[in-house]
């Protein structure tokens, strides 16, 4: 008995050790199960001995009920950091919000969750209207196959009268990584993914032909920055959006929000756009 006390102890410290490290570990499962037979034959144990394995089997259930992830614990936590810190301490700026928005920037970012707009540009509430999809690609104007994107749009440009639309690529972009990876042929493996991609075709066809000497992952990087102009270059296809160019009411903007090297580019194109003539 004195032996397998000692067995199981060591699986026990093992298990404690695993356990910061992967709650789901089968050392620690095992260990669990050891010594709660134990316990059941402690009759056979010293009562000290019996004592410390009950101490030990405590320690970690209590460990892995703490470490365990709650969702609903962890949107309600916050919620209340965010009621508590923010909407409670500023009554003017929702007091102001709950009678409308008005906000200077339309913005298309990528839905990767280490990208979110607001978080790295600091907008607060009313600052921005956000549009947040794979690759934070714009498609070009179609009122049946993309009518989301329009219809965000045109809330963004006729009715709320942004004076901004910015397109943010990023790195590490895993749909850029998508377009880049789809066979010449034109085969897809998914269900959506590669369709959607697809928009920014024309930027993989550019880094295709002009840098065929760089590494996959480079023209990864390059396709990046080109899937923004694309992007930018089908928001004019968007009669309302021209318009409001030609009459300087809306400035085109393109970024790259690099998360690994911490850099964020910016920049304007010049399209040359002429004011659409009246027959």
């Amino acid at each position: 008995m004195a032996t397998k006390f000692k067995k199981c102890m060591m699986l026990c410290c093992s298990a404690k050790v695993s356990k910061e490290e992967d709650m789901g570990s089968e050392s620690y499962e095992e260990a669990i199960a050891a010594l709660s037979k134990l316990l059941s034959d402690k009759a056979d144990l010293g009562s000290v001995a019996a004592a410390k394995i009950k101490q030990i089997t405590d320690e970690l259930e209590a460990a892995a009920e703490s470490t365990q992830f709650d969702p609903v614990k962890r949107l309600e936590t916050g919620f209340l950091h965010f009621k508590k810190e923010k909407f409670d301490k500023n009554p003017d700026l929702y007091g102001a919000l709950a009678k409308g928005q008005s906000p200077k920037f339309l913005v298309f970012a990528c839905s990767d969750s280490r990208v979110c707009p607001s978080h790295i540009l600091n907008f607060q509430p009313g600052e921005a209207f956000i549009v947040r999809n794979i690759a934070s690609m714009v498609p070009p104007y179609d009122k049946k196959k993309y009518s989301g994107a329009g219809a965000a749009i045109e809330y963004a440009v006729l009715h709320l009268k942004v004076e901004n639309i910015v397109v943010i690529g990023h790195s590490c972009c895993g749909g850029i990584k998508g377009l880049m990876s789809i066979p010449d042929d034109g085969t897809t493996a998914s269900d959506f993914i590669e369709q959607w991609v697809s928009i920014c075709t024309p930027a993989k066809t550019k880094v295709k032909s002009e840098q065929n000497e760089l590494s996959f992952s480079e023209q990864c990087t390059n396709c990046e920055k080109e899937a923004v102009n694309v992007s930018l270059g089908n928001l004019l296809t968007y009669p309302f959006v021209r318009e409001a160019v030609v009459k300087k009411t809306v400035a085109l903007k393109g970024a790259h929000y690099d998360f690994v090297n911490g850099k964020f580019d910016l920049w304007n194109l010049d399209f040359k756009i002429s004011p659409t003539l009246a027959i």
